[in-house]
């Protein structure tokens, strides 16, 4: 006998299963992405990356991975390459291992600070290396994060003028071809070094110094071990945001427009507060009793090109590049 009672409570029955059904069909679909780096959970770049887990947290998430848990400095592009990690913040000496012409962007002095290194980025220019990377290395960079401007902090006492100063000094370098090169346009003899293990090989005297912004010297404490700090200024630090292609791809043109965006201010965010530590930190140190100086910039710099600029490297550049890029405001 029909009942149009009942059948309005099974309509409504079946409406409150469908709905249910609509988050629990999300949740099956959202993916998970794990993150690696070097750098410690204290650094300014893993708050970044909590924040933008945060943010995406309703279409994907994120498992961050820190201090190179997960996969060691400078193996993070090719697992990236090999489908074995989601997203990296691998240095674009990584990328100038496989793509000779990136070693351009590894050179001393080729930005002029952090609004030059965003505005290359943001550029026609950098959108040409982004898609050579999607190309020939099948990953999607996201964008540059910045670090904070490299400097050189020594445990020696002897004062540091010229490239010719650091004659003989064991400068702590991370390992890689590209790093080491950047090591004797310094003028120093360069050492790989993981950047984990850089603390013990300062205390120890395995280095005579090492090379990074200030944030990263702060937070893994290497000031403990050092008795000075040379502001040669000599490389704009910075990664590259990067991500496993076909994770890109199955996001889907809605979500990539939605993750692109949270990425930019997350960025955006972390050089601001690179910037901003920079200047307090100078101060940190020096009542700490570190002898903080600037050098001849004009002889690191001069040093610096020209060791590049007669390195085999160079013959990988193409013609007027570096104009192009000292161009861009």
């Amino acid at each position: 006998m029909f009942d149009p009672h009942r059948r309005s409570v099974l309509k409504r029955a079946a409406a409150l299963a469908a709905a249910a059904a609509v988050p629990a069909a999300r949740a099956q679909t959202r993916p998970t992405f794990r993150f690696s780096a070097v750098f410690s959970d204290k650094d300014i770049r893993a708050d970044m990356i909590r924040m933008l887990a945060k943010e995406l947290a309703a279409d994907v998430a994120l498992e961050a991975h820190f201090s190179g848990t997960l996969f060691k400095q400078g193996t993070e592009l090719v697992a990236l390459q090999r489908d074995n990690l989601e997203l990296a913040n691998p240095a674009p000496q990584d990328f100038a291992k496989q793509i000779p012409a990136w070693t351009l962007l590894t050179v001393p002095y080729v930005f002029r600070d952090a609004n030059h290194l965003a505005a290359f980025w943001a550029s026609d220019l950098g959108a040409e290396f982004k898609r050579q990377a999607e190309e020939q290395l099948k990953v999607r960079i996201l964008g540059a994060t910045f670090y904070g401007t490299r400097q050189l902090g020594l445990r020696t006492k002897k004062r540091i003028q010229t490239p010719a100063d650091l004659a003989g000094v064991k400068l702590r370098m991370p390992p890689g071809d590209a790093w080491q090169l950047m090591g004797r346009a310094l003028g120093a003899n360069p050492t790989p070094v993981a950047f984990a293990e850089t603390y013990t090989a300062l205390q120890t005297g395995t280095v005579d110094g090492q090379d990074n912004p200030l944030p990263a010297v702060q937070n893994m404490k290497f000031h403990e071990v050092m008795s000075q700090i040379v502001l040669t200024s000599h490389w704009i630090g910075y990664d590259l945001l990067t991500m496993n292609l076909k994770a890109w791809n199955a996001l889907g043109p809605a979500r990539q427009r939605t993750f692109q965006a949270a990425v930019d201010r997350a960025l955006a965010w972390n050089t601001a507060e690179h910037l901003k530590r920079e200047q307090e930190l100078v101060e940190t140190f020096r009542k700490a009793g570190l002898e903080i100086y600037a050098p001849d910039l004009r002889a690191f710099r001069e040093h610096a090109h020209r060791v590049y600029f007669a390195s085999p490297e160079a013959k990988d550049w193409p013609a007027g590049l570096v104009e192009r890029i000292q161009a861009i405001k």
